[in-house]
């Protein structure tokens, strides 16, 4: 029975309609490795440059072409987007091979009307939140890198060039679509007065990259929401999509 791991209090014939709707989950091996191969399929179409368009994975290249080492140290910003909140977080991370890492963080509401207005009242909404969180923290002197999170389809043209192809998660700002949304952030940031430097990485890049250590190499990374994001470090030789593209 599937519902007998539940509950051990779970009678007979609770545990039985409990049975019932958990069996249209349950997939057998040939059907798993049927939606595996349908999905390397896929995989192989979203790394080919004339394929890639029609790809149900699109496999957008990252530019990041590194992983950490256990040396980095400093203060950083980061901002995580892609609901109706959105966190800002300052992150001290320790260097010396021990990746001692602290962090403070605050979540922020995108009211509804920003949510469906314009792409330039979402990122000044943003813009203003920063300030005030660097107000909070006592760092609004400091110019630090700040690193943008934004959990929408993206083609990534460099580390900190990416442009919007679709809204989902009940966004609908006007004039992002087709828009480069790390110049848009930086031209709110600007015009609020925020000292910054930034960059850019996708959702998947971040958990992945947090699980690095000298001692500890994970090849990637996922997240599941109402989307599922999927991350992997990869030889370039894999991939077409590199081919017109500058990498230093």
């Amino acid at each position: 029975m599937l519902a007998s791991n539940l509950s051990a209090e779970l009678h007979d014939d609770q545990a039985q309609k409990v049975d019932k709707y958990l069996h249209q989950f349950h997939l057998s091996d040939k059907t798993l490795m049927e939606l595996s191969m349908r999905f390397r399929r896929e995989m192989d179409k979203g790394l080919c440059r004339d394929t890639n368009p029609t790809a149900a994975v699109k496999m957008l290249p990252t530019y990041v072409l590194s992983t950490p080492d256990g040396t980095e140290q400093g203060e950083f910003l980061a901002l995580d987007l892609g609901g109706s909140n959105f966190r800002i977080l300052l992150v001290k991370v320790k260097g010396n091979g021990d990746q001692k890492v602290e962090m403070e963080s605050q979540i922020y509401d995108i009211p509804d009307l920003v949510m469906r207005g314009s792409g330039s009242d979402l990122f000044d909404h943003i813009a203003d939140c920063l300030a005030d969180f660097l107000e909070k923290m006592g760092i609004k002197d400091k110019k630090l890198p700040l690193g943008f999170t934004f959990s929408f389809p993206c083609l990534q043209t460099k580390l900190d060039e990416s442009v919007l192809i679709s809204w989902t998660k009940g966004f609908r700002l006007s004039g992002v679509e087709g828009n480069d949304v790390v110049s848009l952030l930086r031209k709110s940031i600007k015009k609020r007065g925020v000292k910054e430097n930034n960059t850019f990485g996708h959702k998947t890049v971040i958990p992945r990259h947090g699980s690095v250590s000298p001692k500890r190499l994970w090849g990637f990374g996922g997240i599941v929401v109402d989307h599922f994001y999927r991350t992997a470090l990869d030889s370039t030789r894999t991939t077409q999509l590199f081919m017109n593209c500058v990498i230093v």
